[in-house]
């Protein structure tokens, strides 16, 4: 297993990322995550990722279900815990109001932040987070897909009132390094500069979506991840399943995320059928599972620090790590962006 330093931090992480989020949701049991976990383990997985809002789709009834499955797994293994680089999240701005004790809305406020750690912290009977990241911004913006313009307000928690909340966190040891998940590069480097002019922790890295069909972070987020070290935590590398192919021809396999929750829709609009099909195709022709070719892009990118995998099984699970030892080749490299100049971004 390859090894990447998360930021400026002196921590080395996985390449290979363990994705957490459909345990507890009706995809996966309990049980099916503590195999994905031992499984990980012994594969030399050691970075896994979670959030307080998981298990995926957000309801009030599984909400932190998934921390909790991680929590018992750490129960039932005395000693692992300290083998592992484990990542959770606070939500950001949004209605949900059964996140906290009071029923508010989630906002990052320093109040907010501090019930989110201690109910992780609880759930996953841990005393100390490593990693711990904004799931997506207290601002308005567009988080999770789309091709428009998305006008701005300005009702946000101030980036330094965020680092200060988070910072409080660092100081009395229960979160060790700080990340942002689904930002903008705006938003990678005010919190940059809020840390530098007022010695506040520094961001590690941003966790946002990146994949064949979705190469926006190359725009403006590459150059800061590279520049000011905060690298990429790529989440979807396969496109929820799209870019295995699993859903072309208006496919629904029995089980999976698609059919049990329809939530597939960043890629089913215009031109994503016509992309997706072409680097299935691609894989096939060059040799190679679709699986193979759309994690190895990403892992093969110079300012991605992880990549994280999902699974639905431990075969899934076993041929997603398999695939981070696919030897990347120029003449894939130079296929791959032909697809891609040919119809760039379709599903954003």
């Amino acid at each position: 297993m390859q090894y990447s330093e998360l930021g400026r931090t002196g921590l080395k992480v996985t390449r290979c990322c363990l994705g957490t989020m459909m345990w507890g949701g009706g995809a996966n049991t309990e049980e099916d995550g503590h195999a994905q976990m031992d499984y990980a383990l012994s594969r030399g997985v050691t970075f896994w990722d979670t959030s307080e809002m998981y298990a995926i789709p957000p309801h009030p009834k599984t909400q932190g279900v998934t921390e909790t499955i991680i929590g018992n797994w750490f129960a039932k293994n005395p000693g692992k815990r300290q083998e592992l680089v484990l990542a959770s999240k606070v939500a950001g701005r949004s209605p949900m109001t059964w996140l906290r004790r009071d029923g508010s809305p989630t906002r990052q406020t320093r109040a907010q932040v501090a019930e989110a750690v201690e109910s992780s912290l609880r759930r996953l009977q841990t005393d100390y987070i490593d990693l711990y990241q904004l799931h997506w911004p207290d601002r308005g913006t567009r988080n999770f897909g789309g091709m428009t313009f998305q006008d701005y307000d300005d009702d946000y928690e101030r980036f330094e009132d965020i680092l200060e909340a988070l910072n409080a966190q660092v100081q009395k040891g229960t979160i060790r390094h700080i990340g942002v998940s689904n930002e903008t590069p705006w938003g990678v480097m005010r919190f940059v500069a809020a840390s530098e002019a007022l010695g506040l922790p520094r961001i590690a890295s941003v966790q946002n979506a990146y994949n064949l069909v979705n190469r926006v972070f190359e725009f403006g987020l590459a150059e800061i991840a590279m520049r000011e070290q905060v690298g990429l935590l790529a989440y979807s590398p396969v496109g929820q399943g799209y870019l295995i192919g699993k859903y072309l021809d208006g496919a629904r396999p029995e089980g999976s995320r698609t059919a049990l929750f329809d939530r597939g829709e960043r890629y089913e609009g215009p031109g994503a059928e016509k992309a997706l099909r072409s680097y299935v195709e691609l894989a096939r022709a060059r040799g190679l599972t679709p699986e193979q070719l759309a994690i190895k892009f990403c892992d093969s990118r110079p300012f991605v620090t992880s990549t994280i995998i999902g699974a639905r099984n431990l075969e899934q699970l076993k041929s997603d790590i398999d695939a981070f030892e696919t030897p990347w080749t120029s003449e894939l490299e130079t296929a791959v962006d032909a697809l891609h100049y040919e119809q760039p971004n379709p599903c954003p």
